[in-house]
């Protein structure tokens, strides 16, 4: 076994250009058709727990002081970051919807080439 010439075939590999093919292309739609829902579901999400855990803090006082208003904004606060956290998934659902239909017959013509259906 020659590993020189193994090793020489990898390296040209990584250089070759690169063919894309049906598959990849299918890939590559099915990303761009979840990716926006997915980052503002993950963005939202962790807005969502920290301004719920800012109001946790508010109310157990270990921000604010411990005042009784400091106690009112914070169930206030809270409350806002539950109600977020609550919508997250349906807003998750409509935005992943909106996804799948701007992509999807894109979508089911490539897999159908694939498949050989065409």
């Amino acid at each position: 076994m020659n590993t020189d010439k193994i090793y020489a075939e990898q390296i040209a590999n990584e250089y070759a250009p690169k063919q894309t093919s049906k598959v990849i292309a299918l890939k590559k739609l099915d990303k761009k058709a979840k990716r926006p829902a997915e980052i503002f579901t993950f963005t939202f999400g962790v807005i969502s727990s920290l301004v719920l855990g800012t109001g946790m803090c508010l109310c157990m006082g270990a921000i604010g002081g411990g005042t009784p208003l400091s106690m009112i904004i914070g169930i206030g606060v809270g409350i806002l970051g539950l109600v977020g956290c609550g919508v997250n998934y349906p807003i998750y659902k409509k935005k992943l919807e909106k996804g799948k239909q701007k992509y999807g017959s894109d979508i089911i013509r490539l897999a159908k080439e694939i498949a050989g259906d065409e």
